[in-house]
């Protein structure tokens, strides 16, 4: 017995051990600013787009480094999350697609990001992108029914927290995921991820709070977040909706499904701002 009884409490120290660095460690399984890295690596101007460099002051005065890219003529602007790794200079293809579909871009990296001070936490993250909607409306003087919230993988459900609270022309959520608990479960279901979590970003719970219209966009071929994931969002999201399916995976599915993309987008896009 004494045997057994040995391998039991070692198992049981290794479990409880691995569980504590999981718990600890969730900042760096979820934000990833250096992956590539956090230097600037291209700009608009390299993909033949004029912009204007812009640094947006948070209500706990974050500052972030964000890009204004207008659109001419434009028809709306879309405000622009992106996902949990890289930086804006890592978003130049998408940048590109959305300003010949006629939308001006204001992309921002959240706090810890690229050039933004900070370190990224959950509540910060939603800070940085009321910052980002103030700056368009109070400064750039856009109305918000001419502006497109828009989030790929994490930043579909920061885009998803802000339209709770703002009422936007639309929004538009890729590769989103439930919440961060559903997703740490499928890859962690030996751990109590549920109880654990110190995350939530709950894409699922932010839709039912959403009365803007919606358009999932997701890909079953996407490796990382399944297209289950877009399924279910779609079922919670209200009334006007939408759903894009794509080809291809989690980070290239626009890439890869090219003019059926574009074309959903448009579809979309006419839908909720009229045609150019």
């Amino acid at each position: 017995m004494s045997g057994v009884t040995s391998v039991v409490s070692i198992f049981a120290i290794g479990y409880a051990v691995l569980a504590a660095a999981l718990f600890f460690y969730q900042p760096k399984l979820l934000y990833f600013p250096d992956m590539p890295t956090r230097q600037i690596q291209a700009t608009p101007e390299d993909a033949g787009l004029d912009f204007d460099a812009v640094t947006l002051t948070t209500s706990d005065n974050e500052q972030l480094d964000a890009w204004f890219v207008p659109a001419d003529p434009a028809r709306g602007t879309l405000l622009f999350c992106h996902g949990n790794a890289g930086n804006n200079s890592h978003r130049l293809d998408s940048i590109r697609l959305f300003n010949q579909l006629g939308l001006s871009v204001l992309i921002f990296d959240y706090r810890g990001y690229g050039q933004s001070t900070g370190r990224p936490t959950e509540k910060g993250t939603y800070r940085d992108a009321d910052a980002a909607w103030q700056y368009l409306v109070e400064q750039r003087g856009i109305p918000p029914q001419r502006i497109i919230l828009f989030g790929r993988s994490l930043g579909a459900s920061i885009a998803a927290e802000l339209a709770t609270r703002q009422s936007a022309a639309g929004v538009m959520l890729e590769s989103a995921f439930t919440s961060v608990p559903d997703v740490g479960a499928k890859f962690y279901p030996w751990l109590p991820v549920r109880w654990m979590s110190r995350y939530q970003y709950d894409t699922r719970k932010q839709l039912a709070g959403i009365h803007s219209p919606v358009l999932i966009v997701h890909s079953r071929d996407d490796e990382i977040i399944s297209y289950a994931n877009g399924e279910q969002l779609f079922a919670a999201a209200n009334e006007p909706k939408q759903f894009l399916q794509l080809r291809g995976g989690h980070n290239d599915g626009f890439m890869v499904s090219g003019e059926s993309y574009v074309r959903g987008l448009e579809v979309f896009l006419n839908t909720v701002l009229g045609e150019i």
